[in-house]
């Protein structure tokens, strides 16, 4: 007889439906805890903070011993793995990072090979590899990569940027060349995410957060298909792991993500309607999230509310609990308190 999955999360994402949901915040560790940031001035810069197994086991686990979430993800950023492909990347005090930006078909073939990645990346399995051995049994422990279409906006403009305008241009101006760029990002993408599962991660999650500059064919070709080959690659080699997709802002996008059936879960934006969500998504695909995170700024009555209507349209199917996006620097650790006890009673 098969041994039943304890971990919720898992659950879950195997097509249970639970009286109550599985909880984890997307950016659980991080500035909004005091034990975060004592952490970080320990380790000195974020990028050295990444890749110290110690402090980035650390910072991973702070949420889970303080607030006991049912998943833990891996403490590490989406631009890592431009920066192993040997794209130069720096952190601005303030303003977030940078990167030589990719402007050039002589850029891209500098770049260094996909399995030459693992070097620089190695103290992250390693970071991956402790977890394992330290979450407690019952917390399930995600991996995570950027999507190749939001990593390649950062790599071209070499910085965040309101409207991804640089990227969308290469796109429309040099299309082989953007086009080489998406498939040198999902190739090193599948590599980099096997690795985590085979240091012992249950569950990867993709963030496209730039998924809803793209429209028409473009959605298509440039954030749907690459997903859908991560996600094809990873489950053929390990038939086991869970696929949690996030393309953040794609509205109607949501239904051609589920239909896929390359999914378990989609997580889903503050902006998707749950009632929608609920009769479109829910049949094909378990959804996560979607609360707003200003509500953990906030507290209060209007938390309540919103938590509670949330469970009466998703509870009764499958759904993880979540915030639409990362929880801010702002929020109150008593009001993450308040937010578990209204779920979980």
């Amino acid at each position: 007889m098969a041994v039943k999955i304890e971990k919720s999360l898992l659950r879950v994402l195997g097509g249970e439906v639970l009286a109550m949901p599985p909880v984890w915040l997307m950016r659980q560790a991080g500035r909004y805890l005091p034990e975060y940031r004592a952490t970080r001035a320990t380790a000195g810069g974020f990028l050295e903070l990444c890749y110290s197994p110690d402090h980035a086991v650390e910072v991973t686990l702070q949420p889970i011993r303080r607030f006991g979430f049912d998943a833990a993800i891996l403490f590490a950023d989406i631009l890592l793995l431009p920066q192993a492909l040997g794209a130069k990347l720096w952190f601005e005090t303030g303003e977030g990072p940078r990167l030589v930006p990719i402007v050039t078909r002589d850029d891209l073939e500098r770049l260094n090979p996909v399995e030459a990645i693992h070097d620089t990346l190695a103290p992250i399995y390693e970071t991956v590899r402790r977890l394992t051995a330290e979450l407690p049994k019952e917390t399930a422990l995600i991996g995570f990569a950027g999507a190749p279409w939001t990593v390649a906006t950062y790599m071209i403009a070499g910085r965040g940027t309101p409207d991804q305008g640089p990227a969308r241009r290469m796109m429309y101006d040099d299309r082989a060349l953007f086009a080489d760029l998406i498939d040198l990002l999902t190739l090193a993408t599948i590599e980099y995410l096997a690795r985590q599962i085979e240091a012992g991660a249950e569950v990867v999650k993709l963030f496209d957060s730039w998924a809803g500059a793209l429209s028409g064919s473009t959605f298509e070709e440039f954030a749907l298909k690459p997903a859908q080959k991560i996600a094809r690659a990873l489950k053929s080699r390990f038939p086991h792991v869970k696929v949690i997709g996030f393309p953040r802002g794609v509205g109607g996008g949501y239904e051609q993500f589920a239909r896929t059936g390359d999914f378990d879960a989609l997580a889903l934006d503050s902006s998707v309607p749950a009632r929608w969500a609920r009769d479109v998504l829910q049949p094909d695909v378990a959804v996560q999230g979607n609360l707003d995170p200003m509500l953990l700024v906030t507290g209060g009555a209007q938390l309540r509310h919103e938590v509670e209507r949330l469970q009466e349209i998703l509870g009764n199917g499958r759904w993880i609990f979540n915030l639409g996006h990362g929880i801010t620097p702002e929020a109150d650790p008593r009001h993450v308190e308040e937010l578990l006890n209204i779920i979980k009673g």
